[in-house]
Order: structure tokens, then C-alpha cells, then sequence
């Protein structure tokens, strides 16, 4: 039987992993709940959903909707959807594309840009400090990991 707390499973079969997972998750989506929006994003009611897609745009810069919706996983429709909404509130701007003036490109308004910033850098912070010891194919299992377990999770629902 492992301790409480213990950073690995004891004998490394699978059950004794799943254990010690369903043990570690709560606690890491608990503490992620307990990130503080900052009080210059309070009166906007961002979900979650807002915050991946500001998140890419925090961290690969303005793009357009469609690419963003690629990056998300969604349909552009979603995407336009939440872009709207947050553009009507003033996080987002959206420019013409200097290249095409038909398309739209979609960044975060520079108002919001330091409070955004200081919302999501404790998370990159941990996450990079949880992953700097693994080699890149060691991130990329990680990483592949947790998207298996998402999808495995949304076939049970």
C-alpha cells in the first residue's frame, strides 16, 4: 500500500498508478480553482473555456479564428462565438490581417494584457517546473497521456 502524499506508485503496476491518480486530480483541479482571477478580469464571467483560448493567444500571439479553433479542437462557429463575446466585453480586439484584409486577427487587448498574464503564469510557472527534469520524449508521453485520459474520460460520458 502507498502513503498519502507519495510522488509515486509503490510497486508500478497500473492499478497502484490509477490509484494514485484518482488520489492526485482532485487536489490538482482543486488548487487550480483556488488561482484568483484578477480583480481587473472579475466582472467579465470567463469560464474555462475562455481561458484556453486566451491562454493560446497569450502564448503564441494574435491569430485568426480559424486557427484558433484548430489549436482548440472546435469548430470555427465556437470559436467565433467566444471571440464575440469576448470582444464585446473589450479583452479581445480584432485587426485585419495586414496580408489579407478580409481575414480577422484576433489578440488579446493590450488593457488586459498584464492582468491575463499574471492569471495564467502561476500554471506555466508549475508546469514548467513539473516538466524541466523530463526529456522532450518523456513530455511528449506526458502529454499524450493526459490526452488519452480525456478522451477515455468524455467515451464514458
Amino acid at each position: 500500500m502507498s502513503t498519502p502524499g507519495a510522488h509515486h506508485a509503490d510497486g508500478g503496476g497500473v492499478d497502484d498508478a490509477v490509484r494514485a491518480l484518482l488520489l492526485l486530480m482532485p487536489r490538482m483541479v482543486g488548487r487550480a480553482k483556488k488561482i484568483p482571477v484578477p480583480e481587473a478580469l472579475q466582472a467579465f464571467s470567463l469560464a474555462p473555456r475562455h481561458l484556453s483560448l486566451l491562454a493560446y493567444l497569450l502564448f503564441d500571439g494574435p491569430m485568426t479564428v480559424n486557427e484558433l479553433a484548430a489549436r482548440l479542437q472546435v469548430a470555427p462557429t465556437t470559436v467565433s462565438l467566444l471571440v464575440g463575446d469576448l470582444s464585446r466585453q473589450g479583452i479581445l480586439e480584432r485587426r485585419a490581417d495586414d496580408a489579407d484584409r478580409r481575414r480577422r486577427i484576433i489578440g488579446i487587448a493590450a488593457a488586459h494584457q498584464p492582468a491575463i498574464t499574471s492569471w495564467l503564469a502561476p500554471g506555466a510557472a508549475a508546469w514548467r517546473k513539473a516538466l524541466a527534469p523530463l526529456t522532450p520524449e518523456q513530455r511528449q508521453v506526458f502529454v499524450d497521456t493526459l490526452l488519452a485520459y480525456e478522451a477515455a474520460v468524455a467515451d464514458e460520458v
